[in-house]
This record gives C-alpha cells, sequence and structure tokens, in this order.
C-alpha cells in the first residue's frame, strides 16, 4: 500500500476581530500543539509586515516561541522575505534556532517583500538591488550554514555547520528556476496565487539538479481546507477567507472577520469571480466531499506533501476541521519523493 500523502500546517497568526497581535500568538501556538498532536509533519509561519491583520512579522521570534511550545513537529518560516534582511542575520537567527531545537527547524526563502512598496522601502532603502541579489544571497546563506573553512572570515555563530534545512518558496516560475537549480524542496504559494502552479512544478521537476540537501524533486503546493460537518457549514466557515480576499482587491486590509450568512451580498459579480479565481486551490465542504477533491489534486499536481492553510475565524471549528483533514489524510495514498527533513 502506498504511503500516505504528507500534510503540514501553514499559520499566518491571523489577528481576528476583537482580538489582539498577542491573542493571534497564543492561538497559534494552540494550534501547532494541536498539529503535533494529530500527526502533521510541520508547521510553518510567514513573515508580512504593516499588516493589522497578521501577528507573524517578527517571524524567527515566532518560529522560536512555537517551537519551545511544542516537542516534536518540524516549525519553520514559511517564510523569511530574503531581501528584507543580510544571509548573516538570517544564518545566525535559524542556526539559533536549529541549536535550541535540534532538527526541528525549517527556514524557508521568498523575494517578495511580504509587504507593501511603502513599507518595503521603509525597511530596506534599496529593495530593487536587495530582490535582484537574492539569488547570489540564497547561496550565501546556503553556505553560512555549511562546515566553516579554516580561512573563512565570515561565520555564522550559531549555525555553522548546522545546515538548516533551506526551501524555496515561490508563485511563478522565477522560484520554481532557482529551487531547480539549487537543488532545494519548492513550496508553491497556490493558496493565493494558483495561476501559474502546474507549469511552475513542471519546470521544476525537468530542470531539477542534485544537491546535498536533496536528491530528487520535492514539490509542495500550499493550498487552504476547510472541513466540517457539512458542506453548508464549511462554504460559511469559509466566507471569512472569502471577505479577506474581497478586501485585499479592494485595498483594504482588516482583521480577520467573522463567517457570514450570505457572502453575494458582500461582492460584487467582479470582485466574486476575481476571489474565486485566487482561491481555485481551496477545498472546502464535508470529509467525503473535501476528500475527494484532494484526491484529485494529488494526481493532478503529483505532491510529494500538501501546506494546509486553515483560515476560520473560531478556533474550535479550525481544529475541527484539521481533525477531519487528518483522518482524510489516512487514506490519501502517494509515495512521496525521499526528503531529509
Amino acid at each position: 500500500m502506498a504511503a500516505m500523502t504528507t500534510l503540514s500546517v501553514l499559520d499566518l497568526a491571523f489577528v481576528p476581530e476583537g482580538a489582539t497581535p498577542g491573542d493571534a500568538l497564543r492561538t497559534s501556538l494552540d494550534t501547532a500543539r494541536h498539529a503535533e498532536r494529530l500527526g502533521y509533519h510541520r508547521f510553518w509561519v510567514a513573515e508580512h509586515h504593516n499588516m493589522v491583520g497578521v501577528a507573524s512579522a517578527a517571524t524567527s521570534v515566532v518560529v522560536g516561541y512555537l517551537a519551545g511550545g511544542t516537542e516534536r513537529i518540524r516549525v519553520g518560516a514559511g517564510g523569511i522575505m530574503l531581501p528584507n534582511h543580510s544571509p548573516l542575520q538570517v544564518a545566525e537567527q535559524f542556526g539559533t534556532l536549529e541549536s535550541l531545537y535540534p532538527g526541528r527547524i525549517d527556514l524557508g526563502l521568498g523575494r517578495a517583500p511580504g509587504t507593501d512598496q511603502s513599507t518595503a522601502r521603509a525597511m530596506r532603502r534599496d529593495l530593487a538591488a536587495a530582490a535582484e541579489r537574492f539569488p547570489d544571497d540564497v547561496v550565501e546563506l546556503r553556505e553560512l550554514f555549511d562546515d566553516p573553512r579554516p580561512d573563512q572570515a565570515i561565520r555564522a555563530v550559531p549555525g555553522a555547520g548546522l545546515r538548516v534545512p533551506l526551501w524555496m518558496l515561490g508563485s511563478s516560475l522565477f522560484g520554481a528556476q532557482l529551487a531547480a537549480a539549487l537543488g532545494l524542496p519548492y513550496a508553491f504559494a497556490s493558496h493565493f496565487a494558483p495561476a501559474a502552479l502546474d507549469r511552475a512544478f513542471a519546470v521544476y521537476r525537468e530542470r531539477f539538479e542534485p544537491s546535498a540537501q536533496l536528491a530528487a524533486p520535492y514539490a509542495m503546493p500550499c493550498i487552504n481546507v476547510v472541513v466540517a460537518e457539512t458542506d453548508e457549514r464549511a462554504r460559511h466557515l469559509h466566507t471569512t477567507l472569502q471577505q479577506m480576499f474581497t478586501g485585499m482587491i479592494r485595498g483594504r486590509r482588516g482583521l480577520m472577520p467573522r463567517p457570514i450568512d450570505d457572502i453575494e451580498t458582500f461582492w460584487s459579480p467582479l470582485e466574486r469571480a476575481q476571489v474565486t479565481e485566487m482561491l481555485s486551490c481551496a477545498f472546502v465542504g464535508s470529509p467525503d466531499t473535501v476528500r475527494t477533491a484532494l484526491e484529485g489534486f494529488i494526481d493532478r499536481t503529483g505532491a510529494d506533501e500538501l501546506m494546509i492553510g486553515t483560515p476560520v475565524f473560531d478556533q474550535a471549528a479550525r481544529v475541527r476541521s484539521m481533525e477531519f483533514l487528518a483522518e482524510i489524510g489516512t487514506t490519501l495514498g502517494r509515495e512521496p519523493a525521499a526528503l531529509r527533513a
């Protein structure tokens, strides 16, 4: 019998209406503990800035908080937006995390700033140049995690020799090509930008060059999944994310909203079409509905692992969705490619 498809969790530490960033971070830890209990493989948070509805801006700090509050699950960044930082700083931060929580830390790398352009410029005055240096910075960061050379003038302490597993993130062919060239596992942001998913995975697999970290391509799409007792209940919970994406289109990002009874009264037909396209990799429904849809998605993409976002307002409903999905996962059979961590 084929091994079940590996399931992991993407948590953006959304701040719900009526809550604070501190509340959101404590909820993320509660979610991570449930994910560990349910057998999910890894738990990632992501770097976003100047967003009142997202509490994970200081991503390495959040990773440390989550790793310290769990025991076994891998914890990491999905991801760190490398143009915002120097490779040495990132190596030191994640070298520290790996030293404190050995064998449990992942480092996903992205090229986007994780915010709007005005905020990005406030963080890095040479933003365009930093983005252009991204491939070189990834190589430099990987070298900082390698065993140090005797004559090496700059070392990450801690970090040198720890070989923290790197992941390439992307929503276009650029990330796929770079991940393939460097022999890194590749995570695609199909949870909000699914258009290039199939082509990106094809390019990644066609051009993959083995590396010391990875012998064969390993592809992980990020998707949204909401499972509830009935299709109707799941669709109701999903209106939270639909409202959030509509807000993005309108240029208004806010706190995570409560679900509503009738989404059709909230958005226009054009907004509905745009949001539906952006959320085409959202799987919403009862366990049977979601199982069937995910089986088709895995067959289509050949995913080695699924990174799951569950953007649900109510924490009890989010945990219940994760429980349903963990049960579904035992029947999603696909032999994944080998991955060191």
